[in-house]
This record gives C-alpha cells, structure tokens and sequence, in this order.
C-alpha cells in the first residue's frame, strides 16, 4: 500500500516543515542518507511540556512520541517529495525529559518506533537509542531526530 494512502487511513495530515528555533536547518541530504535535526513534541501546536516521573505518565509520552514522528514524516516528505523514496528508516534518536529515577525512556520512544513501522512496513524497523535527559528546548517532554536512506 502506498503510504499516502497508510497516512488517510489513519487519518495523519502531515505538517508543514516547522521553522527552526536556532541556528540550524530542517534536514540535511547527503548521498542518498536524510538526516533530520531533532523535532520535539507539540501539542495544540506549542511545545508539549512536561517531564516523565514527575507530571507525565508513559501513555502519555507514547502519544507524544507518536507526535513526533507525524512530523518528522512532515519534513521528511518535504525532504524528498515523496515518502515512497524512502528506503529504509535507518536510526531514530529520542531525547526524553525525565527525572533521574524514571526508566521507561524506550517505552516512551516506542510510539515513534511503532508508528514508523507501520508506515513504513520493513524498512521502517530502525537502529535506535533512547535516552533520559534533564530538560529540552522550551520544556518539550520528547525530542527526536532521524536518519533515512533514499533509493
């Protein structure tokens, strides 16, 4: 199945790239690999704020994870113009906003991981690493960036 046609099923609009906050850019192509730059979670169209082990619960940074990876499909297909030129989904990289004692970290990045498989069948299973830090730009509860290869 297409994956435009796996988006409308779901029924995922995929955003317009978001302007950066500092000195950098969306994406970066090079040879055939796209690296995003980290996108944190939004809600409501602001930052979702909040940090796991203290005011937020793991459901909830699954859906924000989730969150995440719509729109890092949003800059992806601005990227390349057509999701269907992806590969494989190489590496995903979550930064989740955390308190020393929380250690779901994975559980969190899994609504990332779990959306990007199903929409990307095969070649969305990804290398990936989670990790528990002390805070994120503007209080986000979740940061991720990617890696995809074109064909």
């Amino acid at each position: 199945m297409d994956i435009y046609e796996k988006l409308k099923e779901l029924g995922i609009t995929l955003p317009p790239v978001a302007a950066p906050a500092a000195a950098y850019v969306p994406f970066v192509q090079t040879g055939n690999l796209v690296f995003l730059s980290g996108h944190i979670a939004k809600k409501d169209g602001k930052a979702w704020v909040g940090q796991f082990g203290r005011n937020m619960t793991t459901d909830e940074g699954k859906a924000a994870a989730r969150a995440v990876a719509v729109d890092l499909m949003g800059t992806l297909h601005a990227a390349v113009g057509d999701l269907n030129r992806i590969k494989r989904i190489v590496k995903v990289m979550s930064l989740v906003n955390s308190t020393p004692d929380f250690t779901e970290q994975h559980l969190v990045t899994n609504g990332a991981s779990e959306l990007l498989g199903h929409m990307f069948g095969h070649a969305g299973a990804h290398a990936r690493s989670a990790f528990g830090v002390a805070q994120i730009p503007m209080g986000a509860c979740v940061e991720i960036e990617l890696i995809a290869e074109l064909h």
